[in-house]
């Protein structure tokens, strides 16, 4: 079968190889893949600069869903046919207090499918039974694709911070973190103000009809001045921050209230300098969100089929395994919101 290979540490070495058809382990499942995306950590797996554990060669690509084609000796739950997507934790340490708590996916020994094992960026791939979750049948298998992005939003916008209705949130970054966190804060009764770069304007625009309140040009407008008319002067309950920008990260604790609730999605990839002094003067509740872990992809499947959240309006590009660089190549360069690549 074929199947896009990091099959080298450093920057490009990835390319469509021949590669073997997998079998499933006795507590396994392979899974012919229907749809899979591209995420940006796809892109930093590509130059090289992404900061997990990565074994090459390895199949890349981990969001992704599809139909169960075979079940490992061992395995009861699952059969096949079952419409499923999976979580990415493949290995994990089981002992250290994360993991003891049910937050392994910060797990410093944590592996994951697309990066050390290999992913679904090819015909079938393998995942434990344990990972799995069934795909309603209301929800496309395109959409299926976005459960694990969207189960990352969850896990920062629900489990990580309190939004009451009424709260002003204000969302940096309008990519697919961003748009699906926009979705999320208006589905808790969020007033949502989505903010982005003249470049953003297509993805801006997206956001407004996702349901934003109101859309921010940053180099255009003041976002201060916005959300102090609209908070009286006080600011926002809370600001999360979607695109990993460093000037996004300074305004967040400039426009966030006193007392109010800043929460970090987005990855910056490097150091840099801020007014760290703002968390102590106005006394912020300052959160990382990464990745997500089975109580945020229950909810996020959940969110799908209700119709809480709609994914399909953010895919903008699908394509067959083959042009996989011209999808990596969208994506980078802003032209797509959200490419899915289809297995042949």
């Amino acid at each position: 079968m074929k199947a896009i290979v990091k099959y080298a540490h450093g920057k490009g070495k990835v390319e469509l190889r021949d590669v073997p058809k997998p079998s499933p382990g006795p507590d396994e499942v392979l899974i012919e893949v229907k749809a899979a995306g591209i995420c940006g950590s796809d892109l930093h797996i590509f130059d090289g600069d992404i900061k997990l554990p990565v074994r090459p060669p390895v199949i890349m690509g981990h969001e992704f869903s599809g139909i169960i084609a075979e079940v490992g000796s061992s395995v009861t739950k699952w059969k096949p046919g079952d419409r499923v997507t999976s979580e990415t934790s493949i290995h994990t340490c089981g002992e250290c207090l994360p993991c003891k708590t049910g937050n392994y996916n910060v797990c410093a020994e944590k592996r994951l499918i697309g990066y050390w094992f290999d992913g679904a960026f090819a015909k079938y791939c393998v995942a434990p039974s344990k990972l799995i979750h069934k795909l309603p049948d209301n929800v496309s298998f395109l959409a299926g694709a976005l459960c694990e992005p969207l189960a990352c939003c969850v896990n920062g916008v629900v489990e990580k911070t309190r939004i009451d209705p009424g709260d002003v949130v204000v969302i940096a970054g309008p990519g697919p973190i961003g748009l699906l966190s926009t979705q999320i804060a208006k589905s808790q009764g969020a007033y949502v103000i989505l903010c982005g770069l003249p470049h953003d304007e297509k993805r801006l625009k997206l956001g407004k009809t996702l349901g934003a309140d109101m859309i921010i040009n940053v180099e255009e407008e003041d976002p201060w001045r916005i959300v102090s008319e609209i908070t009286g002067g006080s600011g926002a309950d809370v600001f999360i921050e979607c695109s990993g920008s460093p000037n996004a990260a300074r305004m967040g604790l400039q426009v966030v209230r006193r007392m109010g609730q800043y929460t970090q999605i987005g990855l910056f990839g490097k150091t840099f300098s801020i007014d760290f002094d703002l968390v102590a003067y106005k006394e912020l509740k300052v959160r990382g969100s990464l990745g997500q872990r089975w109580t945020s992809w229950n909810i996020a499947v959940k969110m799908l089929s209700r119709g809480l959240v709609k994914a399909e309006p953010l895919i903008s590009d699908v394509l067959p395994l083959h042009e996989w660089k011209i999808g990596f190549e969208k994506f980078r360069r802003k032209e797509a919101v959200k490419v899915i690549l289809k297995p042949e």
